[in-house]
């Protein structure tokens, strides 16, 4: 497993951990458990999905491509749940985003 995997799997894991502590508070702390584990391993998903080994290319072009990935990604969540949690959706852009900038700092 390649640094960048590992790297982007970390990222997945812990902007999950953010997004399910995000959707606890917005949601009073009443919130269905398989609802939580879906959004954590949509943003698990999302991070292995962004390591996958490509063509490293300039900042811009990568960070269009994790928004891409991460948009896509969050879409299939977003799209099971009848369309309820749009901050998730877009929050999950923005994840695409942050893991793909990461990905580069640390190449």
């Amino acid at each position: 497993m390649t640094k960048r995997m590992k790297t982007s799997l970390v990222m997945g894991v812990l902007l999950g951990i953010v997004c399910i502590v995000g959707s606890i508070v917005r949601s009073n702390f009443e919130i269905d458990y398989n609802w939580v584990f879906s959004l954590w391993y949509n943003r698990v998903l999302m991070g292995f999905i962004i390591g996958l080994p490509l063509t490293i290319r300039p900042m811009f072009p990568s960070l269009i491509r994790g928004g891409l990935i991460g948009l896509i990604v969050s879409f299939a969540f977003y799209s099971a749940t009848n369309y309820v949690d749009p901050v998730s959706f877009v929050a999950g852009i923005i994840y695409g985003i942050i893991i793909e900038f990461t990905l580069l700092k640390i190449k």
